[in-house]
């Protein structure tokens, strides 16, 4: 284990700076961080964000087991999942999804089966929320062992963005081609896991959006739905492979284009979409982007409207 995250309040971070001062580790200053130490292999993060610590290095689980959960948290948790999390470890299917917030790229879904077995070798092989990680490679690495061990119960549904306007369209908003795309991998993963009783994802819309869509492999499965779903080992494996195929699209058709294709919607997003424009014509944008985000209309008014005004989901 080399690396490990966790929330953290404001006096558990005072209490920890304090105990690592205690223990000579040396703090020196890093943008975003409350504080950063190191001492030997092991580097102590605690973000703004959050707040959250971050672990990596060597001797990362002997910190979590002996200093952090004993003397900050005041609970065992680490090895002890089964215990506080059962039914992650029971037979269930996770779902998460990448490029949703992102002008440039496909919408990409990814599910991923595990049982007890498969859970435990999940969690020893550091598996967490894709967001949580800030190096593509370590994407790729966690990608390539979460196939190996998922073996058949792992699935990937991109839906490049031309594809994606043209079910933005028949869809009407983003909850309902989200449920689409989710009921697209559980079917998948029922072809190969018939008897798996469940399904768990992110909360983004009643479970019906997602129970509406599916075909008759997946009339008897039960949708389950909640907040921060990506703490289930089986949604943050499935956020990797997720996230593995976005930034993958992203780069090859970079690579087409001469040009960087970057995350989000920002400045730079808006300038590099309006120089495609410029080179490749409007029309080039439905073949890169999500048309229907405002970014679209931005560079390209007389080709693509501006956007209505956002409204609430209604069930």
């Amino acid at each position: 284990m080399n690396s490990y995250t966790h929330p953290v309040t404001a006096e558990q971070a005072e209490k920890l700076q304090a105990l690592l001062r205690e223990r000579g580790f040396t703090f020196s200053p890093k943008p975003y961080t409350i504080f950063f130490a190191q001492k030997e292999k092991l580097s102590v993060a605690v973000y703004e964000k959050g707040p959250k610590i971050l672990l990596q290095g060597r001797g990362v689980e002997d910190f979590v087991k002996f200093l952090l959960e004993p003397e900050i948290f005041g609970e065992a948790r680490l090895g002890y999942e089964e215990v506080h999390s059962p039914e992650m470890f029971e037979p269930h299917f996770g779902v998460d999804e990448s490029g949703k917030g992102d002008f440039f790229g496909p919408l990409v879904i990814a599910g991923v089966f595990v049982d007890r077995k498969t859970a435990r070798e999940l969690l020893d092989l550091g598996v967490q929320d894709s967001k949580r990680i800030g190096s593509d490679a370590r994407i790729h690495a966690l990608a390539k062992e979460i196939r190996r061990i998922g073996c058949e119960g792992t699935d990937v549904v991109a839906i490049g963005p031309a594809r994606y306007n043209e079910l933005y369209k028949k869809f009407g908003n983003l909850n309902s081609l989200l449920g689409w795309g989710h009921a697209r991998v559980i079917e998948n993963l029922l072809a190969r896991k018939p008897d798996c009783p469940r399904s768990l994802s992110d909360k983004f819309a009643d479970a019906r959006v997602i129970e509406n869509g599916l075909l008759r492999r997946g009339q008897r499965i039960r949708i389950e739905q909640r907040p921060r779903a990506e703490s289930d080992i089986a949604v943050a494996a499935a956020s990797i492979l997720a996230r593995e195929a976005f930034i993958d699209w992203l780069e090859r058709k970079g690579k087409e284009l001469g040009v960087k294709l970057g995350r989000g919607v920002s400045a730079e997003i808006k300038s590099t979409a309006a120089t495609i424009v410029e080179k490749h014509g409007p029309q080039m944008l439905s073949q890169i982007g999500k048309v229907h985000f405002r970014t679209a209309h931005e560079v390209a008014p007389d080709a693509f409207p501006a956007p209505p005004p956002k409204r609430a989901w209604v069930r």
